[in-house]
């Protein structure tokens, strides 16, 4: 997910929720413009993945990264399990930077918004007729794109929207500074970032460039997309044909890449994102539906069996969730949640964002 950028409190709160992979503490709304810590909040660690080098020692910031004992347990690590040259890891180490600024913007104290600001901030009038320039401009690469992997233009041009002011703020932080600080200095979310620094320095061997050479966010999320280092390896695709992934500068290569991640993570082509819906009232059954974690757990014709009335047609059949979001003080409209809105909140753990990328892409008439 996917690092700061304007609304920098708001993108703090979706970086501890996303992009965008460690698992989020809470659901927040999102950081527009921002790193998906979207998709860097996205997976569970599990057995397969490499363990937390923590034990007791002094701080990276008094050490040196090469005298720390967890950062000599990574290189060895990484040589064994991944392979990656001893020589490679020591020089990366001997010239990475320590960046103790990015400890105090994690540690900065997030806050919220409600949807109404939100909105009016991210996915008002000013974002979308820059979408339509953006989309008018690159038109050609973003429509082939759509058309190879099924997804709409709109929703690629929303997502590079929403992350970077449509590549206009993507970060000049060396994502080598910002991981390698992060993994071995900032225990809380520590598991995450040794992780993504592997992949770093592994898909810098793989595309053959200089570790030091990327650039991203406050917290390692890199280019127009704003993906962590382990989308990129999943997700990145060469669409220019110059045998680069290049998510920073390309626009084929981001559209591609962009679209490739929301197909694999799902996306069912022709199919909404999510429609409106009306509550009677606010019942026990229908407060716990609105407290559930985001998940397809019900279908529409449960929803419906419980007071919740579909503004528009959808078969009883389709998994589902139910949400609300406050569009002035204290009056709130319901939503359901379809497969395509959950398939993006892989992207960016948040509803806000799911439901601002959606309004960018119908306000560029894309029809989610």
């Amino acid at each position: 997910m996917p690092h700061i950028k304007p609304l920098a409190a708001l993108a703090l709160a979706a970086l501890l929720a996303a992009c965008t992979s460690a698992p989020p503490e809470a659901e927040l709304p999102a950081q527009p413009a921002q790193d998906p810590l979207m998709d860097m909040l996205n997976n569970h660690p599990s057995a397969s993945e490499p363990p937390f080098f923590n034990q007791a020692a002094a701080p990276v910031a008094q050490t040196g990264f090469l005298a720390n004992p967890n950062v000599q347990a990574f290189i060895q690590y990484q040589h064994q399990h991944n392979g990656l040259p001893l020589d490679y890891l020591n020089n990366f180490f001997a010239q990475v930077n320590y960046r103790g600024n990015l400890i105090s913007t994690m540690n900065r104290p997030a806050t919220t918004q409600p949807w109404y600001k939100f909105a009016a901030n991210n996915s008002g009038s000013l974002k979308i007729s820059a979408g339509r320039a953006f989309y008018a401009q690159n038109r050609a690469a973003i429509d082939r794109a759509a058309q190879q992997y099924g997804v709409p233009a709109e929703l690629i041009v929303a997502i590079i929207g929403i992350e970077t002011q449509y590549g206009k703020n993507s970060g000049s932080i060396r994502v080598a500074d910002s991981l390698a600080t992060l993994a071995f200095d900032y225990p809380r979310r520590g598991a995450f970032f040794q992780k993504e620094l592997g992949e770093f320095l592994t898909l810098a061997q793989q595309e053959n460039r200089d570790p030091f050479s990327f650039t991203g966010s406050f917290a390692g999320a890199m280019g127009m997309p704003q993906f962590m280092p382990s989308s990129f390896r999943q997700y990145a695709v060469d669409f220019d044909g110059d045998h680069q992934r290049n998510i920073w500068g390309s626009v084929p290569d981001v559209a591609a890449s962009v679209a490739n991640y929301m197909k694999q993570h799902g996306w069912q082509t022709g199919k909404p994102m999510l429609i409106g819906a009306n509550v009677a009232q606010e019942t026990s059954p229908i407060q716990a539906l609105l407290a559930e974690k985001t998940a397809l757990n019900h279908t529409v014709g449960q929803l419906r069996q419980m007071g919740v009335q579909p503004l528009g047609s959808v078969a009883d059949s389709e998994p589902a969730l139910l949400y609300r979001l406050e569009t002035a003080p204290n009056q709130y409209q319901y939503y359901i949640g379809l497969n395509n809105f959950y398939t993006v909140w892989h992207y960016n753990h948040s509803r806000m964002y799911v439901t601002a990328v959606r309004d960018i892409a119908n306000g560029m008439g894309g029809g989610l």
